[in-house]
């Protein structure tokens, strides 16, 4: 049997995905349950696809193309609107909600003027937001024209043709996310063993946790393109297993085994080199502060996810040179002193900021800039 529920699918930064108004779902159950929520998001995608391509939903068959968000009217002092995001698998039928995404959270202000769950006079306009997954606001700010997010403008989004209007995002209070902690080790490097091998790493936890390694440690040169690092099976194992380790490290599960699927994701940093981008362009050393491959869901992402650039952003600021981004950094611009980042990812630079507290000795703020359009507007359909 077949079910029609409203929808938009909406593009964010250099995501897309399928936005409901919670109101359109099935209530949670008792404790929270969400198990009627992800029936519906996997039918709703097309998971589970053995294929890999979820050709039988909306899905595009790679992490990026495969989300979800649910927003609603907020009931908390001062704060505009409510969303959660969910992660869902392409192979099983499964949704993690364990952390928040950066790129289709520029999508939630957009969605929610169009569905009727925020009004806006025409201008420039904050709206703050309480993402559900990481208990952490959100300001997001945007133009509004006719009393709908703006979309043309002149920012060019690495990894999205043509140019757009400008979504800021600011991440108040991002430290510890999910951990707690900003470095939830107390340590700016990390060693432990993973297959035999003595692994150093930065796992760092703003806005998401994230797990920071040199490209030599896992076999690569930071140059390679998202498909290159996805057929290498010697090196996405290892990374694999560092990722599962580092997951226990950081108190995120109690076995590598029960890892999210979501958190921690894993950068690859190398210092700035000349690289050839996506597009077949050359993207000069001189343009980039650290050269940045992420791994997202079991793959390479064709360009950052925005949580983890704010987090790199975040790393950036440590004090500690043990830090492998502040370390890198340092290498080849003694001169930094921030805020912004610039990250060289396979579409393009992409840059991040923060703000470090020397009293707090945290990180109070991190921000970046997005694009976003409702592409459609419309009912999905869910089979039972």
């Amino acid at each position: 049997m077949t079910r029609w529920i409203e929808a938009a699918f909406v593009r964010g930064g250099t995501s897309k995905g399928l936005f409901f108004r919670e109101d359109a779902l099935p209530v949670l159950g008792d404790g929270g349950d969400t198990s009627a929520w992800d029936a519906v998001f996997t039918s709703a995608m097309g998971s589970p696809d053995s294929f890999g391509r979820q050709l039988d939903g909306m899905g595009g068959g790679i992490s990026s193309l495969s989300k979800v968000m649910v927003v609603s009217a907020s009931a908390r002092e001062g704060v505009d609107l409510d969303y959660t995001f969910g992660q869902v698998a392409i192979a099983e039928a499964a949704v993690d909600y364990s952390g928040n995404c950066g790129n289709l959270s520029s999508g939630v202000v957009p969605f929610a003027l169009s569905a009727g769950l925020v009004t806006a006079s025409d201008g420039w306009h904050v709206f703050r937001l309480f993402n559900t997954n990481t208990q952490k606001f959100v300001d997001v700010g945007l133009g509004v024209v006719d009393g709908q997010a703006a979309v043309d403008g002149e920012l060019v989004l690495p990894g999205v043709s043509g140019t757009g209007a400008p979504i800021e995002l600011i991440y108040p209070d991002p430290a510890g996310s999910r951990t707690g902690e900003l470095l939830p080790t107390g340590v700016a490097r990390e060693e432990f063993d993973v297959d035999g091998r003595r692994f150093e790493a930065t796992l760092v936890d703003a806005t998401l946790p994230l797990v920071v390694v040199p490209s030599s440690l896992v076999m690569l040169r930071g140059t390679e393109a998202p498909g290159a690092i996805d057929a290498s099976a010697p090196t996405m194992r290892l990374i694999g297993e560092l990722r599962r380790t580092a997951a226990v490290r950081m108190g995120l599960c109690s076995t590598p085994e029960s890892a999210p699927e979501v958190v921690p994701k894993v950068a690859i940093v190398s210092n700035p080199q000349s690289t050839t981008l996506l597009d077949g362009t050359e993207l000069p050393a001189a343009d980039v502060d650290i050269l940045v491959r992420v791994i997202s869901m079991g793959q390479a992402h064709k360009a950052v996810p925005g949580t983890a650039a704010m987090c790199l952003a975040a790393a950036a600021l440590l004090p500690e040179r043990d830090s492998f981004v502040r370390g890198i950094i340092d290498r080849n611009n003694p001169d930094w002193t921030g805020p912004e980042v610039r990250l060289g990812t396979p579409s393009g630079v992409v840059t991040a900021s923060a703000v470090w507290d020397d009293d707090a000795q945290t990180v109070t703020a991190t921000s970046l800039f997005r694009t976003a359009r409702v592409l459609m507007i419309g009912k999905v359909a869910v089979s039972d």
